[in-house]
C-alpha cells in the first residue's frame, strides 16, 4: 500500500508542475482532466505525507521515552501512543480512499421522477420526492434547476426532470435510482384506507463534452406548441422542442422555457445525458457479474425503498436497513439513509476486493 501511495505522491507533484505549464493552461480539456486527477489524489497524498512524518518521529519518541527525565519520558510516551494510534487511523482511511473510484462521482446529475403505479397518489408522491431531494440539495449547498415538468391535476407531477449541481453530487444521489414505494392514506381516499403506490426515480450523471458528443447530423429536431401553464405564449407559439436521435429512436422533449432556443439547448443536454447513461448501462451489462450488486443503480422496476407513513418508517430493501424517521427523511434529511448505503458499499468493497458498480 505504501508503494502505491508513493507513486500517487509522485504523480501529484508531477501534476503540480504540469499545471504551471503554459501549454497545459491553454488546453482547457487537458487542464480540466489534470485538475480532476489532482483532486482525486489529494486526500490520499496528504494522509500519506502525514503518516511518513509520524513514522519518522517514532524513533526519536522511543528514545525520549527512555529518558531519565520523568516528565520528558511521560510526554514522549503519550505522543508515541498518539502517533501509533493515528497511523492506524490513517491506514484505515487510506484503504477506503484506494478503493476503485466511480469516474462519475464528481459530476452533476439529471434526475427524472415519474408517478408510476397508483394514479393520482403516485403523482402526489412524485412531488413529495422532488421536495425531499430539493430540501436535501439545499442542505448540501447544491443548486436545483427544473428542466421539464408535467404537473398533475391533483398535485405533484406525472413527470419532472431537474438538474442538481454542486460538489460530488453523483456520489450521493447515485443510490436513488429505482422504484420508491409509499404506503399511506391518500388525500384522494374517502374511507381512510391505506394504499400502496410507487414513483420511479432515475439519476443520471450529466454528460460533458469530454464524456460524450452528439452528432448533430443524426438528430431530428421538431417544434410544437407548449401546453399547460405559461401565459399568453402557450398554444400560440412553437416554443416546445423535441429532439430525436434517429439511429436509436431515443428522444426528449422540453417546453419549460418560453424561448425555443432555451428549450432546444435543454433538450440537447438531456438527450446527451440519456445517451451517455445508456452507454454506461450497456458497458456494465457486458461486464456481467460486476453489476450484481445489491446497492447497484436499480432499474425503474426495481423496488429499492418503502416509505410507510402510518409507522413513520423508511426501509431500504437493498441493505435491509430500517429507520423510524420518515418525517425527517421526507423533509430532506436523506443522509440518514444515504450514509448507511455508502458505508455498506465501502464495507462490501473492502471484504470482496471488488467495486460495487452502479
Amino acid at each position: 500500500m505504501l508503494d502505491r501511495l508513493k507513486i500517487m505522491d509522485e504523480r501529484y507533484e508531477e501534476i503540480n508542475r504540469l499545471l504551471l505549464d503554459t501549454e497545459v493552461v491553454s488546453n482547457i480539456k487537458l487542464l480540466t482532466e489534470l485538475s480532476k486527477e489532482q483532486r482525486g489524489l489529494e486526500k490520499a497524498v496528504m494522509l500519506y505525507r502525514e503518516q511518513i512524518k509520524l513514522e519518522e518521529a517514532i524513533p526519536d519518541l522511543k528514545e525520549m521515552k527512555n529518558s531519565s527525565d520523568a516528565e520528558m519520558s511521560e510526554m514522549a510516551s503519550i505522543e508515541l501512543d498518539q502517533a501509533i494510534e493515528r497511523i492506524a487511523q490513517i491506514e484505515e482511511e487510506v484503504k477506503i480512499l484506494l478503493l476503485p473510484k466511480d469516474p462519475n462521482d464528481e459530476k452533476n446529475v439529471i434526475v427524472e421522477i415519474r408517478g408510476a403505479a397508483g394514479g393520482d397518489e403516485a403523482n402526489i408522491f412524485a412531488g413529495d420526492l422532488f421536495r425531499m431531494y430539493s430540501k436535501y440539495s439545499e442542505s448540501k449547498g447544491w443548486k436545483i434547476e427544473v428542466l421539464d415538468a408535467m404537473p398533475s391535476e391533483m398535485g405533484g407531477y406525472s413527470q419532472i426532470q431537474f438538474k442538481v449541481s454542486g460538489e460530488m453530487v453523483y456520489s450521493y444521489l447515485k443510490y436513488e435510482s429505482g422504484a420508491h414505494r409509499v404506503q399511506r392514506v391518500p388525500v384522494t381516499e374517502a374511507q381512510g384506507r391505506i394504499h400502496t403506490s410507487t414513483s420511479t426515480v432515475l439519476v443520471m450523471p450529466e454528460a460533458t463534452e469530454i464524456d460524450f458528443e452528439l452528432d448533430m447530423n443524426e438528430l431530428r429536431i421538431d417544434t410544437f406548441c407548449s401546453s399547460g401553464p405559461g401565459g399568453q405564449g402557450v398554444n400560440t407559439t412553437y416554443s416546445a422542442v423535441r429532439v430525436t436521435h434517429v439511429p436509436t429512436g431515443m428522444y426528449v422533449a422540453c417546453q419549460i422555457h418560453r424561448s425555443q432556443h432555451e428549450n432546444k439547448a435543454t433538450a440537447l443536454a438531456l438527450l446527451k445525458t440519456r445517451m451517455y447513461d445508456q452507454m454506461m448501462h450497456e458497458k456494465e451489462m457486458q461486464e456481467g457479474a460486476e453489476r450484481q450488486s445489491l446497492i447497484g443503480r436499480g432499474d425503474r422496476s426495481e423496488k429499492i425503498r418503502t416509505y410507510n407513513y402510518p409507522q413513520n418508517r423508511v426501509t431500504d430493501h437493498r441493505i435491509g436497513f430500517t429507520i423510524n424517521r420518515l418525517d425527517a427523511i421526507i423533509d430532506g434529511k436523506l443522509d440518514l439513509v444515504i450514509e448507511e448505503l455508502i458505508n455498506e458499499d465501502q464495507k462490501r468493497k473492502l471484504s470482496s476486493g471488488q467495486s460495487l458498480k452502479l
